[in-house]
C-alpha cells in the first residue's frame, strides 16, 4: 500500500505544479487561431478566386493552388478562409460546404474522394464501390441538396506521388464528363513546392497555376507578431519578456537566416516553456531559448507533420529501419536487415507480422512520402540489393517519436492497420 501511495503522491505533487501555461494548447500546429497575422492578402487572393460562386453559383468549378513551405500559414488560412466563407454563403443563402483533406492519410484517389463524401455525410457506402461510382453518386447528391462544396486537399504534393499523374487528372477535369452538370464541387490544393507539379502532364500543371497563391516564408517581423499574439493566449503575464519573443523571432526569421517558419517559432517557444517548468521557474528566459533551439530542427518540424499519419505496421517499419541503422553505424541498411528486425519487432509486439509483398509495400510508400531514401549500389558492397536509409534526423529522436505513436495506436487503433 505504501508504493501506490508514493504513487499517488508523485502524481498529485506533479498535478498541483503551478504552471506558466495557461492555454498550451494555442502553441500547437493544430491550433487554428482567431487572427493570421500578415496573411491578409493572401485570404483576399483565396476570397477573389472563390467569390464568383456567390455571384455566378455552379457556372464552373473553381480551384486555388496554394503553396509554400512548412510554417507559412498555408493550411490555417486554408481552414479559417473556409469556415469564414461558408457562413457568409449561408447569410446569402447558398449552401456551402468545407471540407479538408490531408494527403498525408489520405494518400490515393479512393481514398480523398472518401473522405470528402464522409465529412459531407453523404449516405454513400463506404465499399464495394469504384472511386467513378462514388463520385458519380457525391455530384447527385450534392446537387439533388443544392450544396456546393470547397474541398481542400492538404500535402497535395504527397497526393501527386503516390495516387500519380492520372488521379490528379481526374479531379481537376471531374466536370469534363458531365458538361452540363451544375458545378458545384471545387478545391483548394496546398503544396509545399511547385517542384512536384513537374510529375504531372503540361496541360494539368499549367492549369493548376492559374490561380496560384504563394506563402513566402516570415520574416522576424511578421514572426515577433505571431508569437506575440499566440504568446498572450497560451502563456501568463509576465512569464515570456518581448525580448525573448524577439530573440526567437530573429533566429526563426527568414531576413535573419533562418527558415521562415511560424510552427518552428511556436515549437521553440512551447518547448523553451516546458523546459522552464521542468526547472521549476516561473520564466522563459534565453538559455532555455537555446535549449529548444537545438531541439528543433527542420526534421523534428517534418516528424509532427508526418509520422501520425502512417499506420501501426508502416511505424514498426519504419522503427526497424532506426534500428538497423543504428546499430550498423552505416548510411544505409540492407532491406533484409531490416524484414528479420521487423519480424522481431512483430513478435515483442504480439501481433502478426506482414507478408514481404507488404512490407516493400511500406517501404516504397515511405521513400514516396520523403522520410526515406534508397539506392541499389552502396559504395564497398556488391551486387545490386536494395538499400535504404532515413532523411530525418537525429535517429535518436526519430525512434522516440516512433515509440510514442506506436503505444498510441496499440491502445487506440489496434495492430490491424
Amino acid at each position: 500500500m505504501k508504493l501506490l501511495s508514493d504513487i499517488r503522491n508523485i502524481i498529485e505533487s506533479e498535478l498541483n505544479k503551478i504552471t506558466l501555461f495557461k492555454s498550451k494548447e494555442k502553441l500547437y500546429p493544430e491550433y487554428l487561431p482567431s487572427s493570421l497575422p500578415h496573411r491578409e492578402n493572401e485570404l483576399k487572393t483565396l476570397t477573389s478566386i472563390f467569390k464568383p460562386i456567390l455571384l455566378t453559383p455552379g457556372a464552373i468549378s473553381h480551384k486555388a493552388l496554394v503553396i509554400g513551405g512548412i510554417g507559412t500559414g498555408k493550411t490555417a488560412t486554408a481552414r479559417i478562409f473556409g469556415k469564414e466563407f461558408t457562413q457568409i454563403a449561408r447569410k446569402r443563402g447558398l449552401n456551402v460546404n468545407y471540407v479538408h483533406v490531408n494527403c498525408h492519410r489520405d494518400r490515393t484517389l479512393f481514398e480523398v474522394v472518401n473522405e470528402v463524401v464522409k465529412q459531407l455525410r453523404l449516405p454513400i457506402p463506404q465499399r464495394g464501390l469504384s472511386v467513378r461510382e462514388v463520385l458519380n453518386y457525391m455530384l447527385e447528391l450534392v446537387d439533388s441538396e443544392n450544396m456546393y462544396v470547397i474541398a481542400t486537399l492538404d500535402e497535395f504534393d504527397y497526393f501527386i506521388s503516390v495516387a500519380g499523374s492520372d488521379a490528379v487528372y481526374f479531379l481537376v477535369r471531374v466536370y469534363d464528363e458531365f458538361p452540363d452538370k451544375v458545378k458545384r464541387l471545387n478545391f483548394i490544393f496546398i503544396s509545399k513546392s511547385a517542384t512536384s507539379l513537374s510529375m504531372l502532364d503540361p496541360t494539368t500543371e499549367s492549369y493548376l497555376m492559374k490561380n496560384l497563391v504563394m506563402f513566402n516564408p516570415y520574416s522576424s517581423y511578421e514572426l515577433y507578431d505571431i508569437l506575440k499574439l499566440r504568446a498572450d493566449e497560451a502563456i501568463f503575464e509576465g512569464a515570456v519578456s518581448d525580448d525573448i519573443l524577439q530573440y526567437i523571432s530573429d533566429v526563426v526569421g527568414i531576413d535573419k537566416g533562418g527558415p521562415g517558419s511560424a510552427r518552428a517559432a511556436l515549437e521553440i517557444l512551447l518547448i523553451a516553456g516546458e523546459t522552464a517548468e521542468r526547472e521549476g521557474v516561473m520564466n522563459i528566459s534565453l538559455d532555455h531559448v537555446r535549449k529548444a533551439c537545438s531541439i528543433v530542427e527542420p526534421s523534428a518540424v517534418m516528424l509532427n507533420d508526418t509520422l501520425p499519419y502512417l499506420s501501426f505496421h508502416e511505424l514498426l517499419t519504419l522503427k526497424a529501419i532506426v534500428i538497423a541503422l543504428m546499430k550498423s553505424g552505416e548510411p544505409y541498411v540492407n532491406t533484409g536487415v531490416v524484414e528479420e528486425i521487423y519480424h522481431r519487432l512483430c513478435e515483442e509486439c504480439g501481433v502478426e507480422p506482414r507478408k514481404h509483398t507488404k512490407l516493400y509495400e511500406y517501404i516504397v510508400s515511405l521513400r514516396k512520402l520523403g522520410i526515406l531514401i534508397s539506392s541499389t549500389a552502396v559504395k564497398g558492397r556488391k551486387g545490386r540489393s536494395t538499400y535504404i536509409s532515413i532523411s530525418l534526423a537525429p535517429l535518436g529522436v526519430v525512434k522516440s517519436k516512433i515509440d510514442e505513436l506506436l503505444k498510441v495506436k496499440m491502445v487506440y487503433e489496434g495492430s490491424d492497420s
